[in-house]
């Protein structure tokens, strides 16, 4: 890789890291080709992305992030995943971890907020920006629509009695 090719690198994991709802990092030592792609797969379908690069050009990248405090993580074989929504990379990253021990996650970042192995995972467990969304849409729809029903009740009261009342004159 020549200097304009790590100079670009650097610049887009920089706009990616700034970017970033979340940053996970991990060892990836004794992974397969065919896991990797498969990690990388997963985390692109729930709008993630995995990458492999140098630690000393990741820690550049990282200068000037608000994540720029999990410089010490980038030791060995690592490998970053991150996304914009916070939930997503560490989601996807434990999940793999669990069915690949080889995947040692080491920490990450959710903003200025330095996270461990195990704020990663807590950070995992939790409903992604898109199930929030939609809780909260039915949290507000559920309301309209009891008092759509409270409001209805009273007129379709009134009909049954009024039907009532008829069949009964009919019968009469």
């Amino acid at each position: 890789m020549d200097r304009a090719e790590k100079r670009e690198l650097v610049t887009g994991l920089n706009d990616a890291f700034k970017g970033a709802g979340s940053v996970v990092v991990a060892h990836y030592a004794g992974i397969t080709v065919a896991q990797m792609n498969d990690l990388r797969t997963k985390m692109r379908q729930a709008g993630g992305t995995v990458k492999v690069a140098k630690n000393r050009l990741a820690k550049i990248a990282l200068q000037g992030t608000e994540s720029e405090d999990i410089i010490d993580l980038f030791k060995g074989q690592t490998l970053v995943a991150y996304s914009e929504d916070p939930v997503t990379a560490p989601k996807i990253a434990s999940e793999f971890a669990k069915a690949n021990e080889k995947l040692i996650i080491l920490g990450g970042a959710m903003g200025a907020t330095v996270l461990n192995a195990d704020g990663v995972k807590a950070l995992a467990t939790m409903p992604s920006l898109d199930e929030l969304r939609a809780r909260i849409v039915g949290m507000i729809s559920t309301p309209a629509t009891r008092i759509a029903q409270v409001v209805n009740a009273p007129a379709a009261q009134l009909a049954r009695v009024f039907g009532a009342y008829a069949r009964k004159d009919e019968a009469a």
